[in-house]
This record gives C-alpha cells, structure tokens and sequence, in this order.
C-alpha cells in the first residue's frame, strides 16, 4: 500500500509588548501549533518567530519577510502556514491582507489554529478580512488611549513621560530645575534675544567661550549643537507650561503604513507644575525672533540684481548687518542706484544706531573683490592654497564616539528584547500575574525611551560629521576658485559672485567713515583658515598704514594684525 504524502507547512509565532493579550508565550505557541500539525498530518518544513517586534506591520519582523521570501521561492513546496491566531500573524489589516494575497499567489494559504480560520475556504477568506480590521481597530484603539492619558498629564501641568529637558532634573516623576544646568538655558535666551546672535551664533559662542554640556544619561555630547539651542529656544517647558503635541506622528503620503514624525506649528500649551526658568515674556521675544527669523525675503524688484555683499558687511556701531538698498532711477539719468545700508533703529543693547551712511554697492563690492584679487595674486599664497586643497578631514574622534552609541542602542535593544522574553515566561495562573506584567510593561517602555534617545544622540554625531566633512569640502571648492579667482570672478553674475562672497567670507567690519585712502574695509573674518605669510589665519585686520597693491591704489599690508 502507497503511503500517503505529507502535506508540508511553516509555522510562525510571535511575541510582542502586549503579551497579556493572549497570555501565549513563544512555546506555547509552538507547542499548540505542532499538536495541530501532528494531528493533521501535516510535516512542518520550517519555523519563524519573531521575539518582541509589534504587528503593527510587518517592517521589522525579519523572520516574518524570510517566511514570505522562501514562499515566493518555492524552497520547500509547502501548502500551508501556520499561526496560533490572526493576531499573531498581524495587526495591521493591509498588511495581513497583502501578505496573504502574496502567498495564495503561491498557493500557500494560512491556518489560525486558536481561531479555527482556514483561508482556503471561502467563509476563511471573509472572515480573515473582518477580523484583520477588527485587529487593526484595536492596536488604534489603545494607542489612542495611551495618548489620551499623556494629554490628560499635560492638562495637569505634570512631566507626561520620557528624560528630564536638559535644565530639570525628575524628581518623583516631577520636574524640578537642575542647578547645574539652569545657567547655560538663562544664557541660550539671552545671547539669542539681546544680541545679533542666531542660534548658529549661540551654539558656537558657547562652545568658544568654555561652556560644556554636562554629560548625562541621555546625553553624551559636550559640546553645543544648533539643533540643541533650537530645541531649547522652542520648547515652552522653559517658561513653565507643559507641550502636548509637538511632534506627531503621522502616515507618509504615498505609502500604506509608513509613518513619519513631523514637527507641529500648532499644538496646546499647559500651565506647568513646575518651576520656570525664564519668563513668558523672554520666550515670547525668542519665538518673535525665531518667525522673523525664518522669514525669506522675496526680491521685488529688479530679480536680474544681487546685492552682493549683503549680510556680510557690519554696522560700525551696532554691529548687526548691512543690506541691500534700491534708490529708483532719477530723472535725470534714468539710472537705478544701489546701496548697502543699515536698517536698524536699534543696536543690540537698546542705544541708538548713528550709522545711517548709504554705501553704494559698486564701490564696496570692488573694494572687496580687489583685495581678495591682491591675496591671490603672492605666490607664497598660491602654494600654500594648494597644499591644503585634498587634504584628509579628521573625524576619528566623533566616529569612536557613534560607535559608542551604536553599543549603548544595541544593549538598549537586547535588554528590551530580554524584558519583553521575561514577559512571555509569566504564567498566566500566577496570583500576582497582572502586577507582575504591568511591572515588567513599565520597564520596557522606559527602554523605548532610552534607545530613541540614543538613536538621536547618533543623528547629532552624525550631523557633526556631516558638517565637518561639509566645511572641508567647501573649504576645497572656495580654495580652488581662489587660485583662479581674477580669471573667473569678473565673468561671474551678481548672484554667483555673491554666492562666492558667503561661502569665503563670514564677516566684514568697516569704518563708521570713508578713510582718506577710500579703503572701507577695517576687518575681514574668512569661513575657512587662509594661509597669508606662512600662517593660516581666520581674521585679517586692514587698519595698519603699509602697503596692499589694489586697484584703488595702496592700502594695507597683509602681514600685520593677522589673527588665527
């Protein structure tokens, strides 16, 4: 007598952070599976479980997608794949749907064994379909309510979850202000608010100024970032009120289940529990700032003109910048007049601004172009720019610290993955099962907690990195428009020629006069190190009386009051 073929399947189980659900742990589930295959006769070809990963979809649970990818590969002829119940092969109800589709395309259908659900038979199929909605309905369902009792603690003025904002510290799940870090929030707002400082200019006047950050659990980096002071600047946490909403997570257009978080421009802001650090009145001066900030100013007249040295030329008296000024066509000539002006009322103390000079463009922009046509021109300088063209950008130290991180993450990870492994072995029976879980669920969202936060720490390092990396190679894209800056700058149009003037130039001081040698000029601040009589050097002072050859003629010489 021909013994009968087995029919062949795969089993998969999963476990996730809701193990109370059903109370199955990862060998119960097996254990089940295997009695049903037995008694079937079925031969299991394969097993796939994923430990700790959510149904939320499948993005994640790589033993999920190798199942589907020995199914599209015919590995082992099964019929069938086996799971305990709907809820553990998804939550999400397109992707239950899709990866069923992509099996039966196969001619693999699916059995839920606890649910008695067979998706070769017709009432399976419809039943498969209600139940994924119901399912998906549900993981909705309580991440709804755990947002609404986050809302709920922000209603109260209470610290609704996560690490202490640097400045605070928690103290009993409150918040309470770290005196070991309230002055250096005191000082992010006011350098941003009283002075010409935006937060690039803060972070950097910390770091120059010997202001470290102090190191703590969720925060490795010393040093200041740009997106630190923005964070700080933008978070009402300061001013004593408590956010709800700020960043929300929301679903990628063009995509079934992707989610992305996206930053809020509006979101409800709470009376605090705790104590403020700066006044309403100073946060409310900071975020004026930061929308007059942001605000890019559209040319509304003559779009064919670029005032070239914009931004980068500084009041003499108040030290904030000069920009661009249109006087219309006169009469007599019909010709449109430019200038650099400043339009501040106000210096950054609150005295009056007496600079109230307009400087016409041309001559200020060939001044400049002029002096920079006489560095290039010493050959001393031509060498030096060449040695410094290719060199390799340093990162070691920043690239030690990422892997740092990536070990913290990887540990985060494996004790999550231990905690939710823990949650799977309670037994259901236990008298002291419900606070057990709730304990053993309380630590392991605190471990979600922990690894974003690590993984931000990374993107920080990382953005470090990048800019470094950024500032060498525009550092070597501006050094080789030097060597053949009195070639190509006259053939460059206004907007290309003010693109160079930023990416070379950081400041320009003048005099609050015209000098009798007509030079404007007091002191020029580079964006990169410049090498001028065997040093390199950042700042380059024009006020000594010796020789420069320009085009208007002597001025200063480039070896003395040279800064590093």
């Amino acid at each position: 007598m021909t013994k009968t073929k087995k029919t062949k399947c795969y089993i998969y189980t999963r476990v996730s952070t809701a193990i109370q659900v059903d109370g199955y742990s990862l060998e119960a589930q097996k254990e089940k599976i295997r009695k049903y295959a037995e008694y079937q006769d079925m031969e299991i070809a394969g097993e796939y479980s994923d430990e700790g990963f959510s149904g939320k979809n499948i993005k994640g649970r790589h033993e999920f997608q190798r199942m589907l990818n020995d199914i599209e590969d015919c590995k082992d002829g099964v019929k069938y794949v086996l799971v305990f119940k709907l809820s553990r092969f998804g939550r999400n109800a397109a992707d239950i749907l899709n990866s069923l589709q992509l099996m039966q395309d196969f001619g693999v259908n699916l059995i839920c064994v606890e649910d008695s659900i067979d998706s070769s038979k017709e009432a399976g199929k419809l039943l498969i379909s209600i139940l994924a909605a119901v399912a998906e309905m549900e993981r909705e369902n309580i991440r709804v309510q755990t947002m609404a009792g986050r809302e709920q603690k922000a209603r109260e003025g209470k610290w609704n979850g996560g690490f202490a904002p640097y400045g605070y510290k928690l103290v009993e799940g409150g918040l309470e202000i770290a005196d070991d870090e309230v002055e250096i929030i005191k000082l992010i707002y006011d350098r941003y608010i009283h002075t010409n400082s935006g937060i690039n200019g803060v972070a950097s006047y910390l770091n120059s100024h010997g202001y470290t950050k102090k190191l703590r659990q969720n925060n490795t980096i010393s040093g200041f970032s740009s997106s630190f002071v923005k964070d700080v600047l933008d978070n009402p946490v300061y001013m004593g009120k408590i956010a709800y909403g700020r960043r929300k997570t929301e679903k990628k257009i063009g995509t079934r289940n992707e989610m992305h978080v996206v930053e809020q421009s509006e979101f409800p802001i709470y009376e605090g529990a705790h104590e403020a650090i700066i006044s309403e009145e100073d946060w409310n001066l900071a975020q004026a700032k930061r929308k007059e900030n942001a605000y890019v100013r559209q040319k509304v007249h003559d779009i064919d003109h670029a005032h070239i040295l914009s931004g980068i030329l500084k009041c003499p008296c108040c030290g904030k910048s000069l920009y661009g000024n249109i006087a219309k066509a006169h009469s007599k000539d019909n010709k449109t007049r430019y200038y650099y002006y400043c339009k501040n009322t106000l210096g950054a103390t609150g005295h009056k601004c007496t600079f109230r000079l307009n400087i016409e463009q041309n001559e200020m922009n060939n001044l400049v172009a002029s002096i920079i046509s006489a560095m290039v021109k010493d050959d001393q300088f031509k060498s030096a720019i060449k040695e410094k063209i290719g060199n390799a950008v340093d990162t070691e130290e920043l690239e030690n610290e990422k892997d740092v991180l990536r070990g913290q993450l990887k540990q985060a990870v494996g004790t999550k993955n231990r905690l939710a492994k823990q949650m799977d072995c309670l037994d259901v029976d236990d008298p002291h099962y419900d606070r057990k879980v709730s304990d053993l669920q309380s630590r392991y969202d605190e471990q979600y907690d922990i690894i974003e936060d690590i993984e931000n720490q990374i993107d920080e390092v990382q953005k470090q990195i990048d800019s470094i990396v950024q500032e060498n190679l525009s550092g070597t894209s501006v050094y080789n428009l030097l060597l053949a800056f009195n070639k190509l700058y006259k053939d460059f149009t206004e907007a290309e020629q003010k693109e160079f003037m930023r990416a070379f130039i950081d400041r320009i001081d003048i005099y609050p006069e015209k000098p009798a040698n007509g030079c404007w000029v007091k002191n020029i601040v580079f964006n990169f190190p410049v090498p001028i009589n065997g040093r390199n050097v950042r700042e380059l002072s024009l006020e000594n009386e010796t020789i420069l050859d320009t085009n208007i003629g002597p001025i200063n010489r480039l070896d003395r009051r040279t800064k590093r």
